[in-house]
């Protein structure tokens, strides 16, 4: 237990030594991610956060593994999360920690050669480097996929949000146009955000225009109609424009009734006639 902790030891001395190494000589030709950037700011956050990695795992040296594992879980949730890792391809991170475990087998090595130490309690020590880096790398990946899928989820739903645009046309009336291909996961975000945003807006008319969507499935019209009868509740009158005859077939093909729904060929049609509406 002595030699463990004169080598725990040992590596808390070299932790800066081990990092400044690390950083220079460290591939800097990637084009993407937070190993290529040149922002001090975030080049002396990258080596706080390789010189804390060691400070976390020279204790798998002196604490049981239990224990040992659950403390160095902040770490790597905390590098997981952080936004320039995040948009680092995950082979690059994998390949500078296999770089670190290299380090850690020549410290030993430095270690053993200024002390006596057997050579079965370096490969003892090495077993645990080799244990201990594998299971932290398979932590970080799962942790690392779990908030790319995050972060790829909120991207989509203001992709969605943003390609649904409610746009004022006068004090009470609207439009959203409609452009490109709607799926389902789509046609729920439009439902939402539309009818979200008439209240908020304190639209009364929507004119909405489809002449930009080519096809839809049949889960997509019926989420249309939907959102047709979902604005009505809230006091907003709707007026569908533009739609293509598959579009038509598809909601005749559903029994989808367009009773009690304004329609009109095109847009301007639609406007036009609403105005003159209003004007009489």
């Amino acid at each position: 237990m002595q030699k463990n902790e004169q080598l725990y030891n040992y590596f808390i001395e070299n932790a800066d030594r081990l990092t400044d190494e690390w950083y220079a000589n460290l591939d800097r030709t990637d084009p993407n991610g937070v190993y290529a950037s040149d922002n001090l700011e975030i080049i002396r956050t990258l080596k706080k956060q390789n010189n804390d990695f060691h400070y976390y795992l020279a204790k798998v040296f002196i604490e049981e593994e239990e224990r040992f594992l659950k403390d160095f879980q902040e770490w790597v949730v905390a590098i997981a999360s952080d936004k320039e890792h995040l948009e680092t391809p995950i082979h690059f991170i994998i390949r500078e920690f296999i770089r670190t475990r290299e380090q850690y087998f020549q410290l030993v090595r430095e270690f053993q050669k200024q002390n006596d130490v057997p050579e079965e309690r370096i490969t003892a020590w090495n077993r645990s480097i080799v244990r201990v880096f594998d299971i932290v790398i398979v932590q970080f990946t799962e942790q690392f996929h779990e908030n790319s899928i995050k972060q790829l989820r909120a991207q989509q739903e203001m992709i969605n949000e943003l390609s649904s645009p409610v746009i004022l046309l006068s004090k009470n009336r609207a439009l959203l146009p409609l452009v490109g291909d709607i799926d389902t996961a789509r046609a729920a975000a439009i439902l939402e955000n539309t009818i979200k945003q008439c209240a908020d807006k304190k639209v009364t008319q929507l004119f909405i225009d489809l002449s930009g969507v080519i096809i839809i499935d049949t889960m997509v019209a019926h989420q249309i109609f939907q959102l047709i009868h979902g604005l009505s509740l809230i006091g907003v009158h709707s007026t569908l424009s533009g739609i293509r005859p598959e579009i038509a077939t598809t909601a005749i093909q559903l029994g989808l009734s367009f009773n009690d729904i304004s329609i009109t060929s095109t847009l301007s049609k639609a406007i036009a006639q609403d105005s003159e509406f209003f004007s009489e």
